[in-house]
């Protein structure tokens, strides 16, 4: 019995001992909160410009339906082209219309409705460029 409890006091005693040890090396090796807060250049939470609320729905209508975009910019350089323009951009992009189609809905070639689609995103990456600069 004497020698079984002499060996628990060594196990406890060895067990302490490798415990305050490892417990020393983590301490040396983690930074507390409360430093990190005191430091100037850590700060936990920021706030910018370039986040913006992923939710934000920006509601438009061409030819008679409600487009829901999520770029405001991208909103606002639509509604900024002019009428027909904007019509075709709906019906290629939004309505899945070809070239063709489009063509003739406005009584012209495919070539012709090409060279209005490809007008009105050269008008509408412009227009993009102009709203981009102005919010910088």
């Amino acid at each position: 019995m004497y020698t079984f409890n002499a060996f628990c006091r060594v196990v406890i005693r060895y067990a302490t001992l490798n415990s305050w040890r490892d417990r020393s090396r983590k301490r040396q090796r983690e930074i507390s909160f409360e430093y990190l807060t005191e430091e100037k250049f850590y700060p936990f939470s920021t706030s910018n410009k370039y986040f913006i609320d992923p939710y934000e729905q920006y509601p438009i209508t061409i030819c008679g339906q409600t487009v829901i975009l999520t770029n405001g910019e991208l909103a606002a350089a639509l509604l900024s082209l002019p009428e027909k323009k904007r019509e075709i951009i709906y019906l290629y992009f939004f309505g899945h219309y070809t070239q063709q189609e489009i063509g003739e809905m406005y009584g012209r070639c495919r070539s012709t409705a090409w060279h209005h689609i490809h007008s009105a995103l050269q008008m509408l990456q412009e227009k993009m460029e102009v709203f981009s600069h102005e919010e910088s």
